[in-house]
């Protein structure tokens, strides 16, 4: 029997990127990509390569692009420390595994490096299928820990909760990162939200402005654990945001979005270096009237729009900067 498990995309709405630092977020899955697990039993372990993965290149600028695209290292190491972190977990927690070993494979079509979570996305789907190989039921709660602690402890990638909860729970999310509940048990509180209540959403993408997370978030992890005031200050602001955000949904005002789209990117705007080519896709998606913020780390927005009209001229104006609109099917 082959069991196949996937997990979507994501863009962070409100609060990001206050996650990494005890803060609030408000989250979406993006199931128009995602990346999938397939796992069948075998007589040994296999972790079968795919395109990412390759050391043959056609020439010296195919490699420069590949390397541009998809990063250095592919999907092969995600699965690794998925595997390590499960094995890891079920010893801790005295579960005995059946001596048994399986073939295991990935694919993804979420856009490399632009903030959408495509890494954490193959790691929540190796978990997956780990789970139902072996039957062994991890406490929903916990699992964006694990799969975060596969990504940060086992590769160094610097990385926040934000991401790994909503690919794990799907659909909308509130997320309170309290700092005493997730020193204490590891995790904090996940209030999904009906996705009913959220405004019109678009997602704008170009893979070329794609950044690794990591080399983003360093210095200001830096300058936080120093505790420099404006990081401190701010990234606080933010996390308000979501709260008001979260506020908003439940009262039934999602009217009150747009602006805080808007105010949780101008927050992030005055600590975090923003490149010209990310400012670009940001002002030029306001012109026409929409909200923007960036859905991760650079390289892709997210915001609001009031109609079709506004839509369509989203479409027209951000294809100008080589970049793709779509309409996030969440639920």
């Amino acid at each position: 029997m082959i069991i196949e498990t996937r997990a979507y995309a994501r863009a962070g709405l409100l609060g990001n990127p206050s996650d990494g630092f005890y803060g609030k977020t408000i989250s979406i899955s993006v199931r128009n990509f995602g990346a999938s697990v397939s796992l069948y039993q075998s007589p040994e372990l296999v972790i079968e390569p795919q395109a990412p993965d390759t050391n043959t290149f056609k020439s010296i600028f195919h490699l420069r692009d590949a390397v541009s695209s998809l990063g250095y290292h592919g999907g092969i190491p995600l699965i690794k420390a998925a595997i390590k972190q499960f094995c890891e977990y079920c010893e801790r927690e005295g579960i005995r595994l059946p001596n048994k070993q399986f073939t295991i494979r990935y694919q993804t079509s979420i856009p490399r490096q632009v903030g959408l979570s495509g890494s954490s996305a193959i790691v929540v789907a190796t978990f997956r299928a780990l789970m139902r190989f072996y039957r062994v039921e991890i406490p929903k709660p916990l699992l964006p820990t694990l799969v975060m602690k596969a990504e940060t402890d086992e590769l160094g990638i610097t990385a926040g909760l934000q991401d790994r909860v909503i690919q794990c729970y799907e659909g909308c999310v509130y997320m309170d990162f309290n700092k005493e509940l997730v020193e204490n048990r590891g995790y904090g509180e996940y209030e999904p939200v009906d996705p009913r209540q959220l405004p019109k959403l678009y997602i704008a993408y170009k893979t070329a402005l794609g950044k690794q997370s990591g080399k983003i978030h360093n210095d200001i992890r830096t300058r936080w654990l120093k505790g420099e005031e404006l990081v401190i200050k701010t990234l606080h602001d933010i996390a308000d945001v979501a709260q008001k955000g979260h506020d908003a949904l439940v009262n039934n005002r999602p009217q009150d979005l747009p602006e805080l789209v808007n105010e949780n990117f101008n927050l992030r705007r005055r600590i975090y270096n923003i490149s010209e080519s990310n400012l670009e896709m940001i002002e030029t998606a306001r012109r026409t009237g929409a909200s923007a913020s960036f859905a991760g780390s650079g390289g892709a927005i997210v915001g609001t729009y009031e109609d079709d009209d506004m839509l369509n001229h989203l479409f027209v104006e951000l294809k100008r900067l080589d970049a793709r609109v779509i309409k996030p099917y969440i639920s």
